[in-house]
């Protein structure tokens, strides 16, 4: 399923032929998850909000789990939502932390991508601090089409948006690999 010169011809002149076709980023999310609350946490917080300039929100244990220390309830993550201009900036930095490089099996069936950044430090601009550690953490790209909002909006709201207007993986590939130069293995 990877992306061949053909298929990237054929999605473009589909965008060509009917503008409302083409995908767009709607959100990326980072989240780093610690796995226990306190000193740790914070620290991961504090590089969130020094990556990203927005303060991170604290995610909760869904369950307890006894043999790792786990309750339900305790913070165990922080988590970021960028859209728009900051989302686009965030992108070509971790982009180039992984080496511009994505696998075709990262992403799922409706075009949105995760993926994984070992350490934050490989981000560049990112200098090493031995008072906060080093964290990773994993980061999910959420593509739609103009129109998807008929989901959200609080008016005539629709449950599901039709499968012939949902992004595809190739689209999602090709996307990528036209606004970032992302080269999909």
């Amino acid at each position: 399923m990877s992306l061949t010169a053909d298929v990237e011809q054929k999605v473009l002149e589909k965008w060509e032929k009917n503008p409302m076709l083409k995908p767009r980023i709607a959100k990326v999310v980072i989240n780093i998850g610690v796995g226990s609350a306190g000193e740790r946490l914070q620290k991961a917080a504090r590089v969130l909000e020094m990556l990203t300039g927005q303060k991170p929100v604290y995610r909760k244990a869904k369950r307890t789990i006894r043999d790792f220390g786990i309750y339900r309830g305790e913070n165990i993550a922080v988590m970021v939502t960028l859209r728009r201009e900051k989302a686009i900036e965030f992108l070509k930095k971790a982009f180039e932390a992984v080496g511009w490089k994505l696998k075709a099996s990262s992403f799922d069936r409706f075009g949105n991508v995760s993926f994984g950044i070992e350490e934050h430090i490989s981000i560049p601009g990112v200098k090493y601090d031995p008072e906060i550690g080093i964290f990773g953490m994993d980061i999910a790209i959420a593509i739609e089409r103009p129109g998807y909002r008929i989901t959200r909006r609080r008016r005539c709201r629709k449950k599901h948006i039709p499968l012939r207007h949902r992004v595809t993986p190739e689209e999602g590939m090709v996307l990528l690999s036209q606004l970032f130069g992302v080269k999909i293995e």
